[in-house]
């Protein structure tokens, strides 16, 4: 298989990662099934996946209701997922890096090392002043299970609402939603990957779409275009399309991760 080929002539792997990686791994936020047991309140309201909650307005009860449950599901689970122990058995000891949208962390949860992951849009293990009134961030844990402690599934809402430390204000995620986010904890993981990246790299990419292509999609294709050596495969079950002007240095592997997985 060429995917195996290109593995083993790269001098460097970046895993470049979007959502479809993980909704592979099964955190799939349009699973309605999983979000009916998660969450009944909101389900009997009409809501039916995860991704409807995102950017909703909520009185501050539901809407910590809401993400303690998420974050707590996604973020914080302590089991191996078997999709990400995969790939990184693929990857095996090659120099590689990561860069992924996703805000889950579980990359560094299956065995990749955490200062070889930038992850440009933030992670739910941190939260921040909805201000902001500082660039401080926080680990978000002990938030997340204070408020859990307090969880009412009846009414979906908690009453351990968190606060500033500084202010006192609201906070949430540190997450990119807006124009309030606050990245500076992982611009030093970007920049470290920058001075990694060298000709002949090849681009592992993974589950990355249309919903926001500026994030891994086209700065892929951009690092791909300015190193004449460097490859890329894009494994994507409904947007495999790569650019023609790669020519050769591009692969089209239209299917899910986990059958590329299984391959041998």
């Amino acid at each position: 298989m060429t995917l195996r080929r290109w593995l083993d002539e790269a001098d460097q792997v970046l895993i470049a990662a979007g959502a479809g990686l993980s909704a592979a791994a099964g955190y799939d936020y349009s699973d309605a099934a999983r979000f009916a047991e998660l969450f009944p309140f909101l389900h009997a309201w009409g809501l039916r996946a995860r991704y409807q909650l995102i950017g909703l307005p909520l009185p501050p009860r539901l809407l910590w209701g809401y993400w303690s449950v998420h974050v707590d599901d996604i973020r914080f689970g302590a089991r191996p997922n078997p999709v990400y122990e995969g790939l990184r058995d693929l990857v095996g000891d090659r120099d590689h890096f990561v860069v992924t949208s996703n805000v889950d962390g579980l990359f560094a949860r299956n065995g990749f090392v955490e200062d070889r992951i930038w992850t440009p849009q933030g992670d739910y293990g941190r939260y921040q002043c909805e201000t902001p009134c500082t660039r401080e961030t926080w680990p978000s844990r002990p938030v997340v299970e204070a408020a859990l402690a307090t969880y009412d599934a009846a009414t979906g809402e908690v009453t351990a609402v968190p606060s500033c430390p500084r202010c006192g204000g609201a906070v949430f995620l540190n997450v990119h939603k807006g124009p309030e986010y606050v990245p500076d904890h992982y611009v030093p993981a970007g920049r470290r990957m920058r001075d990694w990246v060298r000709d002949g790299v090849l681009v592992l990419e993974i589950g990355a779409g249309y919903s926001t292509p500026g994030v891994i999609r086209s700065p892929v294709e951009s690092l791909v275009r300015t190193l004449p050596s460097a490859r890329l495969v894009r494994i994507n079950r409904d947007h495999a399309d790569v650019p023609a002007d790669l020519g050769e240095r591009a692969m089209s592997v239209r299917a899910d991760v986990l059958e590329v997985l299984a391959r041998p």
